[in-house]
C-alpha cells in the first residue's frame, strides 16, 4: 500500500499518518487569558527542542471555521503557557479539557483539576500532575492548510521554570517514570503508557557525551 497525500484518496479506511508517529508526548498546556478565564488542553503535537536553553513548541490547528485555539491567543496576549505532565492517573482530565469549550468557560473546573500558583507565569498549573514548565511565549509560525482545520499554529516557547514533585524522584536524583506513567498519544483514538523502561548506552561514547546524552548537570 501506497499513496500520495493530498493528490490521491488513501486506500485505507483510516488514515495511517498518526497512527506512524507514535507514541506522541502530550503538551497538556494551560493559559489564562487577558479577561482572566483559564484554559487547559492536550496537544500531541508537543516536543522538545533543544536544552541549552531549554526550548519547546506545540502546533495547534484551527478550528473547522477557522477559528484559532485559546491556548495559542492566549500565549501570544500574556507571553507564557504552562506544560503540565499528563499521567496515566490524570488521564480522564487530560481527555476531558480535550472538549472545544467557550472561551470564557474554565476548563480547570471543567476538568476536576486543582490550580497551583505559577512563580514567573501568569494562570495556574494542574497540581496533580507531578512535572511542570513554566514557558515564556517565543514566537508563533503559521503554515496554511488545505484547509481551514488544516491550517496550524506552531507555538515556540522557552522554559524558564520548572517544578517536580519531591515523590516522583529516585534516590540518585532522576525522574521515575514508571511510578509516574506518563501517558502518549497513539494513532485513532489510541493511547499508551510508560511502565516499562529500558536503558541503553552509546558504544564509544565519551565521558562529556554521555553525561549530555543522560543530562547529567
Amino acid at each position: 500500500m501506497d499513496y500520495a497525500p493530498g493528490r490521491e484518496k488513501c486506500p485505507l479506511p483510516f488514515s495511517p499518518f498518526k497512527a506512524c508517529t507514535v507514541p506522541r508526548p502530550i503538551g497538556w498546556l494551560s493559559t489564562i487569558s487577558r479577561a482572566g478565564v483559564h484554559n487547559l488542553a492536550p496537544y500531541s503535537q508537543w516536543q522538545n527542542l533543544t536544552f541549552d536553553p531549554p526550548l519547546v513548541m506545540f502546533a495547534a490547528n484551527q478550528y473547522p471555521d477557522g477559528r484559532r485555539k485559546d491556548t495559542v491567543l492566549n500565549a501570544e496576549e500574556t507571553g507564557w503557557f504552562v506544560w503540565n505532565m499528563a499521567t496515566f492517573a490524570l488521564r480522564e482530565a487530560v481527555n476531558t479539557s480535550a472538549m472545544a469549550l467557550a472561551p470564557e468557560e474554565d476548563e480547570f473546573d471543567r476538568a476536576g483539576v486543582t490550580k497551583a500558583a505559577c512563580v514567573d507565569a501568569p494562570g495556574a498549573r494542574v497540581k496533580e500532575s507531578p512535572c511542570h514548565f513554566e514557558c515564556r511565549y517565543l514566537s508563533t509560525h503559521r503554515l496554511p492548510g488545505n484547509s481551514s482545520v488544516g491550517t496550524v499554529d506552531v507555538v515556540y516557547g522557552q522554559v524558564e521554570r520548572i517544578h517536580v514533585a519531591d515523590d516522583v524522584l529516585t534516590p540518585d536524583g532522576k525522574l521515575d517514570i514508571a511510578k509516574i506513567e506518563p501517558i502518549a498519544r497513539l494513532g485513532y483514538y489510541d493511547y499508551t503508557v510508560v511502565r516499562d523502561v529500558f536503558e541503553m548506552r552509546i558504544p564509544g561514547a565519551s565521558a562529556a557525551e554521555a553525561d549530555g546524552l543522560e543530562g547529567k548537570t
